[in-house]
């Protein structure tokens, strides 16, 4: 081997490296300064990844949150990991889920060892900080679905299915208000739709 394919080698090992820490400290980040769960988390992510640092475009994260959402487990260690195995396949996958579960895990047992319940309840300035939490929560909560809603191009004559989707999932009624339901029935509207248009192309083609 010669010295330059050493030198472009070793550029190569580095910048993985680089990526890998980079990964690691964004998924830290995002894991410590999140609360409200794995939803509050998407629109963090999604600055962070697609905005900031460009590692996918807004169409594949979007992609990748339905693939996180529709497998079971936690939503936020699962776009963690979807993220990071797209970036760097399994290695990346496991960098950036250990980013994301690390400061949840530290923030947790503490709080177990020094914050019971009655603690919380009792001390009025805890009890303020998380009452002041709450509607940063809910907006947190609101802003990727916004945005999610944008990006994929939901316009008024389609509205209806999200909203009918939500309607139905809160109305708790049994079978009806399963939400792998609803995740089956997207898949198969997708794909139906999907064999529709490209039956009409074929035809646009044929014509031509």
């Amino acid at each position: 081997m010669s010295n330059i394919e050493k030198f472009e080698e070793k550029e190569v090992e580095r910048e993985e490296s680089n990526l890998c820490l980079k990964l690691f400290l964004s998924f830290m980040k995002i894991g410590a300064f999140t609360f409200g769960g794995g939803w509050a988390m998407i629109s963090i992510i999604e600055r962070e990844i697609v905005d900031k640092h460009h590692w996918i475009k807004r169409e594949d994260f979007l992609d990748l949150l339905a693939v996180a959402q529709s497998l079971p487990g936690i939503l936020a260690v699962n776009i963690a990991t979807a993220i990071g195995d797209s970036l760097r396949k399994g290695k990346g996958a496991v960098i950036a889920a250990l980013g994301t579960i690390l400061p949840s895990f530290i923030i947790i047992l503490a709080i177990a060892i020094f914050l019971t319940p009655e603690t919380i309840k009792n001390n009025h300035v805890i009890s303020s900080i998380f009452m002041g939490i709450r509607p940063a929560v809910v907006a947190l909560i609101v802003a990727p679905v916004i945005s999610s809603a944008k990006a994929a191009k939901i316009r008024l004559n389609t509205i209806w299915i999200p909203a009918i989707v939500a309607l139905m999932i809160s109305l708790d009624i049994g079978f009806l208000s399963n939400p792998i339901l609803y995740i089956v029935l997207g898949a198969a509207g997708g794909y139906l739709y999907f064999r529709h248009t490209h039956k009409s192309i074929r035809k646009e083609d044929g014509n031509a």
